[in-house]
């Protein structure tokens, strides 16, 4: 008998006929021969609902308090799955993180999670159960409700089959799996039948929406093969798993774009040891996620700074390095813009190619779209550009390398 852990979705659970349809999944899994823990994400929409209440009752509302209120959309989700399943003869029970074991640290809606004790999934497991968990939640040490962040389901699901020694983990959205670019942008994107980890990592956290990347990092980590499906069909999904021989025949996987970004300068920063530590430490304490960050050559013992962020923390970004540029010394300057999306491509076989970063710059140049910032790894290479030229940039570059084919 295989233990199998699936996660569902918000649009995969997004209205009672859909819970139903997904009941029926999932007790068709129990009926082949499977123990199943089914991890399910609030219904779509509720919680961008509970955020506006949130905002209509507090300007400013505490994160503390944030996290008790985003847990009730889930908590609604795995108590409507499992009398869906007890309806049509199944037998399940809801758990909601903390029942399940998931223990975090105390940072509220951004939690890690740090240990999963899952006893009383193990018990009602053995009693026949289908256990629906609550995604996205966790506790902490003291009994405070924390959220993992937006996609935190994903990580449920990873970081639970990982605890109970899953045989295999699939994770359900209202995709058929990993595209080589977002098929709403590009309409001759393909889908990945295998992709590595690395890979994976890469794009999503370069903006593919389909996995959220600490969740892949986490499966990386502890060696949690998983397949992305499509809830609403049978049809094969795309298998996310280690390395292996023969990968990096594909030069480039894919492409992936990221908008709803923001670029920040610091000008004329003294160009002395420390600096720099000063100013990203300030965004560190901040819990402010940064990405691309790029440094002028020193002229005059001055030099410029850049970083991107999400375009959301802008004025949080500002507002914290309005406060430590004072101390910098020197003529300091900050300026901010919005409007900028990323664009990256993806593939383990850029280790062992050549010209890959000119071939992509060249396709942007012949299509007349500029490019503000250059960042790279080993596996990837990645852009910014203006946000409303983002989709152009995408179906070009996806040309280029022959991913339309």
């Amino acid at each position: 008998m295989a233990l199998i852990v699936q996660k569902y979705g918000g649009t995969s659970v997004g209205n009672p006929e859909r819970i139903c349809n997904v009941a029926r999944r999932i007790l068709e899994t129990q009926h082949a021969g499977n123990k199943v823990i089914a991890v399910v994400s609030a219904m779509s929409g509720v919680t961008n609902n509970l955020i506006d209440l949130a905002n209509a009752v507090s300007k400013n509302p505490t994160e503390r308090e944030m996290d008790v209120l985003l847990a009730t959309g889930e908590q609604q989700t795995i108590a409507l799955t499992a009398m869906a399943i007890n309806s049509i003869g199944g037998k399940a029970v809801s758990l909601t993180g903390a029942q399940a074991g998931i223990q975090t640290d105390g940072v509220h809606t951004k939690a890690r999670i740090s240990d999963i004790t899952p006893t009383e999934v193990h018990e009602m497991l053995e009693e026949g159960n289908i256990v629906i968990l609550a995604g996205f939640q966790g506790q902490t040490r003291d009994g405070l409700i924390t959220t993992l962040g937006r996609g935190g389901s994903d990580l449920t699901a990873i970081a639970m089959a990982a605890a109970v020694k899953a045989d295999l983990c699939q994770i359900f959205t209202d995709v058929d799996g990993v595209y080589t670019c977002d098929p709403r942008v590009v309409k001759t994107a393909k889908k990945i039948n295998v992709i590595s980890y690395d890979e994976m990592l890469e794009m999503a956290s370069s903006g593919s929406k389909v996995m959220q990347s600490r969740s892949v990092e986490f499966a990386k980590k502890f060696g949690v093969r998983f397949e992305v499906r499509n809830s609403m069909n049978t049809n094969p999904g795309t298998l996310v798993k280690e390395e292996e021989k023969g990968m990096e025949s594909v030069v480039v996987r894919g492409v992936s774009i990221e908008r709803n970004q923001a670029k920040v300068t610091i000008d004329d920063v003294p160009d002395r040891p420390g600096v720099a530590a000063i100013i990203f430490s300030a965004i560190r304490d901040a819990n402010i996620i940064i990405d691309m960050i790029v440094q002028n050559v020193s002229w005059d013992g001055e030099t410029d700074i850049s970083f991107t962020c999400s375009a959301a923390e802008l004025p949080k970004a500002e507002a914290e390095l309005n406060k430590i540029i004072p101390t910098l010394g020197g003529n300091v300057k900050l300026r901010s813009q919005s409007g900028v999306a990323k664009l990256s491509i993806v593939g383990i076989g850029m280790r062992s190619h050549s010209g890959v970063a000119a071939k992509m710059f060249n396709a942007l140049a012949e299509n007349g779209i500029n490019i503000q910032m250059i960042s790279t790894s080993e596996i990837k290479t990645a852009v910014t550009v203006n946000e409303n030229e983002i989709e152009k940039a995408a179906k070009v570059v996806h040309t280029a390398f022959g991913l339309d084919a």
